[in-house]
């Protein structure tokens, strides 16, 4: 076995102060002193870090699932520290064929795209700005997951929301009515997206009010898809990450189903955020889970 490791990292000069004495002492931890930090709620984190938990059901009355998600959460730090994070939501359309083959390439597709874009990014030396805009990289990465649909599964339809999270900036892309959402401490939950739906439209246009457009019987009609139609038209901004909050991203089988107040209490009654996520799953269900259920969640701590 130490011919293998000197096989594999090669026989190292000793150094001066390879001779030096550690003179450091430790001592163990009392189970006072454990029990204190375990519990201690006022936790000061040195390194700002991004973490995040996600969530999804079939719901109670879909026999597959038509959702898909991406959520990849990394910390790069040292001299310098960038919280990073992609998240990504996609509800395939209903009734259409190869709904879920929809949105699975979507995820993918979208997800891939960014993710090379960005690698010297994140991971060459010395650390550069990305060659192109976020805005530019999300938008050619829509463009060609429409592509890539259209292909894959002719016929059918995807939503799609992304949230691509760089130290305290989202960059969101967005066709469909997943959402995009900032939940606030204080108790404000904020759309950060613009449904494409057929009942959105009638209500910016003043024929319909909040109470009609809620018992829509057509709620479900998109005026705009990814892999529908020639020319795709995707919402592309940024916007900060909410400051002591949460980024969540969900399909309509969550935000469709369960209220603010609802989502609210999930996150503020759960110790984590993978609870939070599971509170929130549980509640649609018991609401009755008419659709696929998915949604992620994010928060940057220290």
């Amino acid at each position: 076995m130490a011919e293998f490791f000197r096989k594999l990292f090669g026989d190292q000069p000793k150094s001066s102060s390879a001779k030096r004495i550690d003179t450091a002492t430790t001592a163990p931890l009392s189970d006072q002193q454990i029990a204190s930090i375990i519990n201690n709620q006022n936790v000061q984190y040195e390194m700002q870090q991004l973490i995040a938990a996600s969530g999804q059901s079939v719901g109670k009355l879909r026999e597959h699932n038509e959702d898909s998600l991406v959520a990849i959460t990394a910390t790069l730090a040292g001299n310098a520290n960038i919280p990073f994070g992609l998240y990504v939501v996609a509800d395939g359309m209903g009734g259409h064929q190869f709904g879920e083959v929809a949105s699975n390439a979507a995820i993918k597709v979208l997800a891939g795209q960014i993710m090379r874009k960005l690698h010297s990014f994140l991971f060459n030396m010395p650390t550069q700005q990305p060659e192109e805009p976020l805005q530019e990289i999300m938008e050619t990465g829509f463009q060609e997951a429409h592509r890539i649909v259209q292909r894959e599964a002719p016929g059918s339809g995807t939503t799609l929301t992304a949230a691509l999270v760089i130290g305290q900036q989202i960059t969101i892309g967005h066709v469909g009515d997943s959402r995009a959402y900032a939940v606030y401490p204080a108790g404000r939950v904020e759309q950060l997206t613009r449904d494409h739906s057929l009942v959105k439209r009638l209500e910016e246009l003043g024929h319909l009010n909040k109470e009609e457009a809620a018992n829509f019987p057509h709620r479900n009609v998109l005026i705009r898809a990814l892999g529908q139609g020639d020319a795709l038209e995707t919402d592309v901004f940024t916007v900060p990450f909410p400051h002591n909050g949460y980024l969540m991203l969900c399909s309509d089988g969550l935000w469709g189903v369960i209220s603010e107040k609802d989502i609210l209490r999930s996150i503020s009654d759960a110790p984590n955020l993978q609870r939070a996520c599971q509170n929130m799953v549980d509640a649609a269900n018991t609401a009755g889970g008419p659709d696929n259920i998915t949604v992620v969640l994010a928060q940057i701590i220290g």
